[in-house]
């Protein structure tokens, strides 16, 4: 582990050139109070990454990602294939413990959540036959895990056919079970993958893929949506009303997507509590834009980032060749605002969360060389994002060095500290040491 305390001499100069990348209508109501206070890399001599962050009831944070590497800050692993990594901290960012997880093939952990017993319950793909997965019935398929307090696992489940099924998402439902979202391979499935009580349409190529369990890991239902090209789901949440908000992005204009607007585009569906397809919506402009990830507004409607690549439509200002975009959206899917935050370059968003004043965090990745701190060197720097309700933009900031840098999950404790995840390459700038190919990033904001 590496742990960098700053000083007021470069505190000073990120506040600086956070100032110079603001966008006119913002820059004057910046909040430059925010520091970053540490940067902490983990891994060891092949590659890592941090996927997904979740807050824990004891003021701490968990971490969920993937490892390689067989040594260095990597204890328990026996191969160098990859496995799911996951860390424990505490409320002072001391790590408490890590555990691996997979079997002797590819495992990739994607998404981690604390859940009403406290323990944990991750996902993402597995390749496996062996160890710790018990089933495989493919190239890839969604691997869920139910874990304790500790990391112990209680149990496992494997879904998926003969092509290559990704887990992405999971959330804990009301009734204490689940629900689990990612890319269900139509075509290597033969059409498989939904309940036999919910029909659909032939289908091909890749499709949004949600699976219900009970709090027992045991499948309730499922259900696949898209049309005949690329439909990749990223996140997910449950409605007011028990029906669910799924958001990604499509290249589809067929079967159950009605309008689509350009090559990719925010693909939004909403679901009952069984599965049924309700709406969907498509936002974006006639180049490629992509939903990362939802959360609830506060006020009964929904915040929605990614990014795009297009000029017009439902774009009201491109800055640059990509920009982060968030969207708000109302229960039933019209489109309430929208705004682009970035540079000349390409900046996207990977993820957004709630904050204690009713703002928003947001996560990413920078290649824009104007204002950004470390960044003139045209590579990608790990980027957060503050707004506030309206998306009226506080602060932001980069970390990086000369090679590529990202940032894929942000959260606020309860202290108000904000601890930002992702992966780096650099072994410069604000990164002074690199491990082995990709290591693990942790940088924390207060």
């Amino acid at each position: 582990m590496i742990q960098i305390k700053f000083n007021i001499s470069l505190y000073v100069l990120v506040t600086f050139m956070t100032l110079l990348n603001c966008s006119s209508d913002d820059s004057n109501n910046l909040n430059t109070t925010q520091i970053i206070s540490e940067i902490e890399i983990y891994g060891g001599s092949l590659n890592e990454s941090a996927q997904s962050i979740t807050k824990t009831n004891d003021g701490g944070y968990a971490i969920l990602g993937y490892t390689q590497s067989i040594n260095d800050d990597i204890t328990d692993k026996q191969n160098e294939s990859f496995d799911y990594w996951l860390l424990k901290f505490d409320a002072n960012n001391n790590l408490q413990w890590q555990k691996t997880y997979g079997g002797s093939d590819d495992d990739r952990g994607n998404k981690i959540i604390q859940t009403k017993d406290s323990g944990f319950a991750i996902i993402g793909f597995s390749s496996s036959n062996d160890g710790a997965v018990t089933d495989n019935s493919g190239s890839n398929d969604f691997w869920v895990s139910k874990l304790n307090i500790e990391g112990s696992m209680l149990w496992q489940k494997s879904f998926g056919f003969s092509g290559a099924d990704s887990g992405i998402s999971i959330i804990e439902t009301k009734d204490s079970g689940y629900l689990l979202t990612g890319v269900l391979d139509v075509t290597a499935s033969n059409g498989e993958g939904n309940s036999k009580s919910l029909v659909s349409k032939k289908h091909a190529g890749g499709d949004y893929w949600a699976i219900k369990l009970n709090a027992s890991g045991e499948k309730q239902w499922s259900k696949f949506f898209g049309g005949t090209y690329t439909d990749t789901p990223y996140d997910v949440i449950q409605t007011d009303d028990n029906g669910y908000i799924i958001v990604g992005s499509s290249d589809s204009d067929d079967i159950d997507i009605k309008e689509n607007k350009g090559s990719y585009d925010f693909w939004v569906i909403k679901i009952s509590e069984i599965g049924a397809l309700i709406w969907e919506k498509s936002f974006g402009g006639s180049e490629i834009d992509e939903a990362r990830a939802i959360t609830s507004s506060g006020d009964g409607n929904y915040i929605i980032v990614g990014d795009t690549r297009s000029k017009d439509l439902d774009i009201s200002n491109n800055l640059g060749a990509a920009d982060l975009w968030v969207i708000k959206i109302s229960p039933t899917g019209n489109l309430i605002w929208e705004k682009t935050i970035g540079g000349t370059s390409f900046d996207v968003g990977r993820s957004i969360s709630k904050t204690q004043d009713n703002g928003f965090i947001i996560s990413g990745s920078s290649r824009s060389s104007d204002g950004n701190l470390s960044n003139n060197n045209g590579q990608n720097d790990a980027w957060v994002v503050k707004i506030d309700a309206n998306a009226i933009l506080e602060w932001q900031k980069t970390i990086g060095g000369s090679d590529i840098d990202f940032a894929y999950d942000a959260i606020e404790l309860d202290d108000k500290s904000i601890i930002v995840v992702g992966e780096s390459n650099s072994s410069n700038g604000d990164i002074p040491e690199n491990k082995g190919f990709t290591d693990l990033l942790i940088f924390k904001i207060k």
